[in-house]
């Protein structure tokens, strides 16, 4: 999809040039010095565009995730739950262990705001 500032921009840059190629070719220096000024108008105008579509292109692929990620997060939070208690079946002693470590280190978070 071509949008209009877009195509705006490559008129202008492309009469830009044009008319600095024919300021050039006659000796006109002011017309060549607003013929690259028009150019670089319209080439600033055609970076702003596609700097705007990626910025747009990258909102809707963080949406596609965001929403994908919140329609799924009951099976994450299952499989994360099915996890832990594996592993704390397997070594009582050691989950024991890190969640002790756990409060420890909150509560010194804790403590050291007061």
């Amino acid at each position: 999809m071509v949008d209009t500032d877009r195509a705006t921009g490559a008129a202008r840059e492309l009469a830009g040039k044009a008319q600095g190629t024919i300021g050039d070719l006659i000796g006109s220096q002011s017309d060549s010095v607003e013929g690259r000024f028009r150019e670089a108008q319209g080439s600033a105008e055609n970076l702003y565009d596609q700097a705007k579509d990626s910025v747009g292109h990258a909102a809707d692929q963080t949406q596609a995730y965001a929403e994908h990620a919140y329609e799924n997060s009951g099976h994450y939070l299952r499989e994360g739950r099915r996890a832990v208690a594996h592993r704390v079946e397997e070594s009582p002693l050691v989950a024991l262990l890190i969640a002790g470590a756990v409060g420890y280190g909150l509560a010194l978070l804790i403590h050291s705001r007061r």
